[in-house]
Formats: structure tokens, C-alpha cells, sequence
């Protein structure tokens, strides 16, 4: 419960952080100042933007399905923070605790198609139902690569609980024969620790596997170069249209939520989750340095750290992708998933297969 109290702060500062972080990363991309009058830096510009959109009147079309309308926004925030409840914020807070974390993650985020259909069936608005169609379509087509990435790190871990998947990853671990080509060095790497832990480390392939599922999931997420749905050149606004003030705030910190869940489960399956990337070098010994005592404040302190650390600089990432590349034509997003990523996943995930056979 702590947990899932912790993560819901997170979700609502996360739209705070994230916004003028966008703003300043597309300001800085583009040689261009961003937010510098409201506020130091213009620190307080997006607190000026929410209390405009709490004061902007909420409009429903008189064409419009009033109770799917009104309720779709919130069901999307619901499904995307639900799958929050699954995550290790660090060794002593692990979420739910299910021994199916990844599953059931999988399972709930899934529904926001519906979430996003709904909306965009309900406003009868024909851009809106274009940009709902083009965003299930979307969704759809790249939880194929995104599932086969997750499912070739179970086959690695064998394991579906996302604290187990954690603790593999860390100076904790003693399972020696785990790791690649260090075994063959005479290091003993569950005394390292650090970066030599992580999954895409320990494994090369898993590498590639990572890239894949970082790709999946900007589409996942709706964003740039896959932010087709949202296309505002072609559509408007896509789904959203229709939707104004807090409801439509509602639906822009449901985009920034899914930003932070696939950033923080691709932490947990491929960069050592709540782990520290400092080794121990020698009598230097940095991971246990910035590790903690497992279960102890300490130890929760420094894991919730280094997850929400790890997990920002992937959406750094994602932000710098956004003001950098074109928008993909619908044709080309349909076939880098059906021809390029999702045969590649399946290689990968026959090398998965053989090389757990191969560590038994």
C-alpha cells in the first residue's frame, strides 16, 4: 500500500517534472529559449497553464455518448496507474508482491485501447474516431515486439516476479554461472555488482532486445516518431478533440504516466532496476556504498534512487527522440513492427531459449 501511495505522487509530480523537462529539452534541441518569463527559469509557467486549465470550461459535443465521453479519460489514467501497483520501488518495497508481476502488468496496461477507443468513438467526431482507429491499430501492432522482448528476459530469469528479475541483478545474487565471459575471468561478479549486473550486460543479445523493446514502447506511449494518433497536422488532436480543460489534463498526465511505466519496467527487466550501476572496484567498494542494507530505510532510500534515476533517463531519451526525428508515415510504422521488429523477436527469443538450455 505504501508502495502504491508512493507511485501515485510520482504519477502526479511526474506530469509536473515531465512537462517542463519537455519544454526546456525541445527549448535546448532547437536553440530556443522555452518558459523563461512565469517564475525563476520559468519554473512556475506550468503551474500558471494548470490552474488555466481547472478554470476552462468543460465542454461535452451535444452529439456525443455524455457518459462513455466523460468516463474514458479517467478509465485511461485508471488502467495506465494500475500497472504501477506491480513495481519494486526498491529491495524492502516491492509493489504487490504477485509471483505474476509481468503478466499482470501486461494484462492491465492492454486495456487502454479500449480507454482510447472509447474516447474517440464517443465524441462522434470522425477526426477523433480516425485518431482512435490509428491508435489501437498502433498499440496493437507493437505489443507484439514489445511482448516478445519481455517474454525473451523471462526465459532468461525464469521468473515473472519483477522483484525476483531485481534481485538477479544486483551484488545480492549467487547464481555465478549466470554470466557471460566473466566467469571465464575468475570474477566473481555478484561481488562487483554495479553495471556488470545488468541484464543487457550479463547477456549481449539482451542488448538488442532492450533497443527493440524501447522502440515498442514509444509507440506504446504514443510518441514521437510514432505519435501518429496524435498527428495535429492531419487530425486536430486525434482522439482528444474533443476533450477540454481538466478532462483533457487528464488525458495528457495518462501520456506522461505510460512514459514513466515503460521507462521504470524497462529499468526492471534490462538496467538493473532499483540496483546500483556502481561496481565495488577493488576495496572501493561503491555498491555496497550506495546499495544500502537490504529491506532497511537505507537500502529503500538508495533503490528508490537509482530506479527513478535510471527510469528519467530513459524518458530523456524519449523527449530527445520527440524533437529530433520525423513523424513515420502509418505505412512505415506498420512495417518496421510486422517485418523488422517482431521477426527479429523471434530470433531472439530462439537464442533466449538455447542459451538457458545452455546455462542449466
Amino acid at each position: 500500500m505504501l508502495t502504491l501511495a508512493i507511485f501515485l505522487a510520482i504519477a502526479f509530480a511526474n506530469v509536473v517534472v515531465g512537462v517542463y523537462l519537455e519544454r526546456k529539452v525541445s527549448a535546448f534541441i532547437q536553440d530556443r529559449l522555452g518558459p523563461m518569463e512565469v517564475g525563476h527559469w520559468g519554473l512556475l509557467q506550468l503551474i500558471a497553464d494548470l490552474l488555466k486549465l481547472i478554470q476552462k470550461e468543460d465542454i461535452t459535443p451535444a452529439n456525443a455518448d455524455r457518459n462513455l465521453f466523460k468516463f474514458a479519460p479517467i478509465m485511461l489514467f485508471m488502467v495506465i496507474f494500475a500497472g504501477f501497483a506491480v513495481f519494486p520501488l526498491s529491495s524492502g518495497l516491492s509493489g504487490s508482491a504477485t509471483q505474476t508481476g509481468v503478466f499482470l502488468l501486461l494484462a492491465i496496461v492492454s486495456l487502454d485501447i479500449l480507454a482510447i477507443l472509447m474516447a474517440g468513438w464517443a465524441s462522434n467526431n470522425k477526426y477523433s474516431l480516425l485518431g482512435a482507429m490509428r491508435s489501437v491499430a498502433q498499440i496493437i501492432s507493437y505489443e507484439v515486439p514489445l511482448g516478445l522482448s519481455i517474454l525473451c528476459v523471462i526465459l532468461i530469469t525464469q521468473t515473472l516476479d519483477l522483484q525476483e528479475i531485481s534481485f538477479q541483478q544486483g551484488i545480492f545474487w549467487d547464481e555465478k554461472n549466470y554470466f557471460f565471459g566473466i566467469k571465464a575471468l575468475g570474477w566473481d561478479v555478484s561481488e562487483i555488482g554495479g553495471i556488470l549486473t545488468w541484464n543487457i550486460f550479463r547477456n549481449p543479445f539482451l542488448l538488442i532486445v532492450f533497443v527493440i523493446y524501447f522502440i515498442a514502447s514509444l509507440a506504446e506511449s504514443n510518441r514521437a516518431p510514432f505519435d501518429l494518433p496524435e498527428a495535429e497536422s492531419e487530425l486536430i488532436a486525434g482522439f482528444h478533440t474533443e476533450y477540454s480543460g481538466f478532462r483533457w489534463a487528464v488525458i495528457m498526465l495518462s501520456e506522461y504516466a505510460m512514459m514513466l511505466l515503460v521507462s521504470i519496467l524497462g529499468v526492471i527487466l534490462f538496467l538493473g532496476s532499483w540496483n546500483t550501476p556502481l561496481p565495488n572496484i577493488w576495496i572501493i567498494k561503491l555498491a555496497d556504498w550506495t546499495s544500502g542494507t537490504v529491506g532497511e530505510w537505507s537500502g529503500n532510500l538508495w533503490g528508490a534512487f537509482w530506479l527513478l534515476s535510471k527510469s528519467y533517463f530513459l524518458i530523456f531519451i524519449q523527449m530527445w527522440l520527440r524533437w529530433t526525428l520525423p513523424r513515420l508515415r502509418v505505412d512505415q510504422l506498420m512495417h518496421l513492427s510486422w517485418k523488422i521488429l517482431t521477426p527479429f523477436c523471434l530470433i531472439l527469443l530462439l537464442i533466449s531459449g538455447i542459451w538457458r538450455l545452455l546455462m542449466v
